[in-house]
């Protein structure tokens, strides 16, 4: 990356940016996921910024959401109509200052943007494993990353920082790995999935495996579940935003016609925009992806994993520093489960700082500019370098 470069009104990016790969767990030597079930070899895509210093000290590892990938800042070429999907946070400058520190972010074990997941060539078959791909949980997407620092030689993070399944993802390298994690970022996420949140996932699913062409999950040479996908990604839109999200946005407006049309046709605005999300989405995401993702979330629960039941047993080996901040609007994650997620770590006598932002946009606040969360995040990060440099 040679050279910073503004683009449309989203300020100074980090500029170019180069997808990588590595591949790892080579047979014999596959991964073992927790359901027992063994996989490998496994490519990772992944993607760094920001300059690695001398020791190693200023490392900061980035996890995605669902339809998240590892292009979290920055473009991958000057005709790019996009930057990546948290631009408005990671550059230089910004909440998390490239200029200071090194920024790695990869794409997710199961994920459809260039890391090994359902879509991807089953070795003994030479086809797409479909759902001959095995389930997968938040914590094997973590091992998987901490196999990736172990090749680049990174054997500490400054921070952990992810949002929504980023931030489990977050949470698992803390109880997992507390000897690497110096400080821990999580945002607008939960210890374990709410029951409506487990029956919004089960809708999307059922919507895409009820697609006439989703064929048992092998449609990789024929015809894909679109509809089924498009209808997912409606069902988990609605889920992001908030009630007062939509009705400043959408209102009860009509698309493009005066009166209604008595017809099945996108009448109102919200409609069409819902059928515009649907459509974009199945034209860059695969559709057996987003059932093993959204079931590795489900499956999440830290205190059923981690601590026999207990939150508080779960995080008793936590050493890292923590940062959780939730929004007013988030009714995915409401602010109560960071709360009870906070007590836990409390009581185990954590350093832990926590902040409820006002926002109206619901869940996907955190991926929306916020100067309060980009401040929190900025100041943050300084104490935590601060006394990192200062121990030494």
């Amino acid at each position: 990356m040679s050279e910073y470069f503004e683009h449309d009104n989203d300020g100074i990016s980090i500029g170019l940016i180069e997808k990588k790969f590595h591949t790892m767990a080579e047979p014999p030597d596959e991964l073992i996921l927790a359901s027992g079930a063994r996989l490998g070899p496994i490519t990772v895509a992944y993607e760094t910024m920001g300059t690695l210093n001398a020791d190693k000290s200023n490392v900061i590892l980035i996890a995605h959401a669902l339809s998240g990938d590892s292009h979290v800042a920055g473009y991958y070429s000057i005709a790019d109509p996009k930057p990546g999907w948290w631009d408005i946070m990671v550059g230089p400058g910004k909440g998390i200052d490239t200029n200071k520190y090194y920024v790695i972010c990869s794409n997710v074990l199961g994920g459809c943007m260039g890391t090994t997941g359902p879509s991807s060539t089953n070795p003994a078959t030479g086809r797409p494993y479909g759902l001959d791909f095995p389930m997968v949980t938040i914590g094997d997407m973590v091992k998987v990353q901490k196999a990736l620092l172990d090749y680049l030689g990174i054997n500490k993070l400054l921070a952990v920082v992810g949002g929504s399944i980023g931030g489990m993802q977050v949470i698992e390298w803390t109880i997992n790995y507390p000897e690497m994690v110096t400080a821990a970022i999580m945002l607008a996420t939960t210890t374990r999935h709410s029951a409506l949140a487990i029956a919004f996932n089960e809708i999307g699913r059922q919507a895409i495996m009820s697609d006439p062409h989703f064929n048992k999950g092998d449609y990789y040479s024929g015809p894909k579940p679109d509809l089924g996908l498009a209808l997912a990604r409606m069902v988990g839109h609605v889920t992001y935003l908030s009630d007062e999200a939509m009705r400043s946005k959408f209102g009860r407006r009509l698309q493009d016609r005066d009166n209604l049309a008595f017809d099945f046709e996108a009448n109102f605005q919200v409609e069409s925009y819902l059928r515009y999300q649907g459509s974009k989405f199945v034209q860059r995401f695969d559709a057996n992806s987003f059932l093993y993702i959204t079931k590795a979330a489900d499956y999440f629960d830290v205190g059923c994993q981690h601590g026999n039941n207990s939150e508080v047993d779960a995080f008793a080996g936590v050493t890292a520093k923590i940062l959780a901040i939730s929004f007013t609007s988030d009714w995915l994650y409401p602010t109560y489960q960071s709360r009870d997620m906070v007590k836990a770590m409390k009581k185990n006598g954590l350093d832990v700082s926590f902040c409820e932002i006002e926002a109206k946009c619901g869940h996907d606040a955190f991926l929306l500019p916020n100067e309060r969360q980009s401040t929190l995040i900025s100041r943050f990060l300084k104490r935590v370098s601060e006394e990192e440099h200062h121990a030494l």
